[in-house]
């Protein structure tokens, strides 16, 4: 992302970087080598104890954060967002980590509490510009990126199931793909749900998508496999991520009940590569509504919640794709 230089380009660049625009919220972003890395979003805290805010610095610390931007996104309720900010300030200094610029953003309106000039950081606050007006939303929207959403109702909404999901002819088209456990043959079946795979993702690297519902009910039936699921999470190249991306997203709108879990999680395991936590754990909200016992599903929301970063998962998912590979196709 480009250098923020502003409490405005924080501003417009937060909801870019969780998805949607925060309400009733903590943010913190991370800086490394002056640019911005991760960043991480809880509700706003209360009453909680200073160990508690230590944890929240931790993932920085494991982050190789070397500073880090703080921002309260507090409603008319809340009862001390600058006591918030000042404890998380404390938590991060003591990790050494500097803490650049600190604001809280009430009514539309934001100000800085390391800011003790009026004619620059007046009491009230100052007026929240429109995002659509802000160079950082310009820079996104032509990389290509979509507008954040107004809340997480929306991030939710976007890879929340379709009505065709349900219906019962759809749900026997990828039954019969289903791959038992058992099977004799099964060796045969995972290296199909393979092909399928690569085959798919062609169809979307040449912007088909998913016009061959015979193969898109073949790829979901076949994940129900972890070996072709695992094969599933490795396949991406830089070069191909975008096409996976949408293939994954749209996959999960429309998996039937009983097949959403593996899905839910290779699309999971890329929001949360391409820096998208908030997406990743409303994924994994899918897949563990799905199969509350899914071994994955569980595994990612430990990784996440501990703030692994995203670059030692896609160092592990690289080092076990040719594994996986072998065991398929030998």
């Amino acid at each position: 992302m480009t250098t923020l230089t502003s409490p405005h380009d924080l501003l417009a660049a937060i909801p870019f970087l969780i998805g949607y625009h925060p309400h009733n919220s903590l943010v913190m972003v991370a800086l490394k080598d002056d640019a911005v890395g991760m960043a991480m979003r809880v509700d706003l805290p209360s009453d909680i104890a200073a160990e508690s805010y230590d944890l929240l610095a931790s993932h920085f610390v494991r982050e190789e954060a070397q500073a880090a931007f703080i921002v309260a996104y507090a409603d008319d309720s809340a009862s001390d967002p600058e006591a918030v900010l000042i404890n998380t300030s404390a938590a991060l200094m003591r990790a050494g980590i500097d803490v650049k610029e600190s604001l809280i953003v009430q009514n539309n309106r934001f100000r800085s509490i390391l800011c003790s000039d009026p004619t620059c950081c007046p009491p009230e606050g100052s007026a929240i510009p429109a995002l659509d007006t802000s160079r950082i939303a310009a820079e996104h929207v032509i990389a290509g990126h979509p507008m954040p959403f107004e809340n997480v109702d929306g991030l939710v909404q976007s890879i929340a199931a379709v009505p065709s999901s349900f219906d019962i002819s759809w749900q026997d088209e990828v039954q019969q793909f289903w791959i038992p456990s058992d099977a004799e043959e099964v060796n045969d079946l995972q290296r199909d749900g393979a092909t399928a795979v690569i085959d798919l993702a062609g169809e979307y690297l040449h912007s088909r998508g998913a016009e061959d519902r015979e193969l898109v009910a073949r790829v979901i039936g076949r994940l129900s496999d972890i070996q072709v699921r695992d094969f599933a999470l490795g396949s991406h190249s830089d070069e191909t991520s975008e096409s996976y991306w949408t293939m994954w997203r749209d996959l999960l709108r429309i998996a039937p009940r009983g097949f959403v879990a593996p899905v839910a999680c290779l699309f999971a395991a890329m929001a949360y590569e391409r820096g998208e936590g908030a997406l990743a754990h409303k994924a994994l909200d899918r897949a563990l509504h799905d199969d509350d016992q899914y071994s994955l599903a569980l595994l990612l929301r430990r990784v996440f919640t501990a703030g692994w970063p995203p670059h030692s998962f896609t160092s592990m998912r690289a080092e076990l794709h040719p594994k996986v590979v072998a065991g398929i196709f030998g």
